[in-house]
């Protein structure tokens, strides 16, 4: 989608401007918890996260065309230098805490499909990785024996409240995955773009070919050439 697309082009921006600033890109926690698990016998790598199309279509279509425009906005003029000191000072719990407490007030719809809703996922998952491991029996009349499963979740900071707040809860991720339809408004919106561009191009095409047109007639040798048929129809 036009609006989805766009989003995902801004927060590439937002990636190449944290990555400039800081040497790094984001998600090195990730890549480094790959290589650990490589290092590990018998250790199998998950990726726990909700689909980023999901999450992306869920969190545009939360948004009202206003905060969609508000967003936008304050994602393409992002350039605030950014320090590995402001870093260390975002994994205080209470500064983490104040900054998610910001973003709630100003896009409550956001904070709910891309933190509270990744939080349900990220928990649903964790409990499935750490159910424990039935050991193989020798025979049917064995009776069953379990292990509990080793599990290391790696999350961001921002995700371990909401983490431990839902795990004792029984959780259903069928409603989290589901993308709502787009609204009567985003259909509108889309049907002006496309309108508008369509009729940006052809009126673009009309132009050319106008100037185009101009400018061969305007040679000699077609001028010449539309001499010689008008003395033919004459005759």
């Amino acid at each position: 989608g036009v609006m989805s697309g766009l989003m995902q082009m801004l927060l590439l921006k937002v990636s190449a401007h944290i990555t400039e600033q800081l040497g790094m890109a984001p998600g090195g926690e990730f890549r480094e918890a790959f290589k650990e698990a490589s290092k590990v016998p018998f250790c199998k790598f998950h990726l726990g996260d909700r689909p980023i199309p999901v999450t992306f279509k869920r969190a545009i279509a939360a948004l009202s065309f206003w905060q969609k425009v508000k967003l936008a906005w304050g994602l393409c003029f992002l350039s605030d230098p950014i320090s590995k000191d402001d870093v260390e000072k975002c994994k205080q719990k209470d500064l983490l805490e104040q900054m998610m407490a910001e973003m709630i007030g100003e896009f409550p719809d956001l904070h709910r499909t891309i933190v509270s809703e990744r939080d349900i996922y990220l928990t649903y998952m964790l409990k499935q990785a750490a159910k424990q491991i039935e050991l193989p029996r020798a025979s049917e009349t064995e009776p069953r024996k379990y292990i509990p499963a080793v599990v290391v979740g790696v999350v961001g900071m921002g995700h371990v409240p909401g983490i431990e707040k839902n795990w004792n809860s029984d959780l259903n991720i069928q409603e989290i995955m589901s993308v709502p339809p787009p609204s009567a408004s985003s259909k509108i919106f889309k049907f002006v773009i496309k309108a508008t561009v369509f009729g940006l191009m052809g009126y673009g095409c009309y132009r050319i070919g106008q100037r185009t047109v101009q400018f061969i007639l305007s040679m000699p040798a077609a001028q010449s050439y539309l001499q010689k048929l008008t003395e033919i129809k004459s005759q």
